[in-house]
């Protein structure tokens, strides 16, 4: 992931959770599987913690 990203992987990741949050989005376009993080401010868990696929949105 780091690779396409110029800022590295973590960026990318945050910009990817932010996606997946159904709390920050009107219409989310991540399907996360693992912790996101929540609205009363809890973070996302690690990277290797987590899956994502896109949403038929998307």
């Amino acid at each position: 992931l780091g690779k396409y990203h110029p800022h590295g992987d973590s960026s990318a990741y945050g910009a990817m959770v932010r996606m997946a949050q159904d709390f920050t989005l009107r219409y989310p376009l991540i399907d996360g599987i693992g912790n996101f993080g929540s609205r009363d401010g809890d973070g996302a868990a690690a990277m290797r913690y987590t899956e994502a696929r896109l949403t038929p949105i998307a």
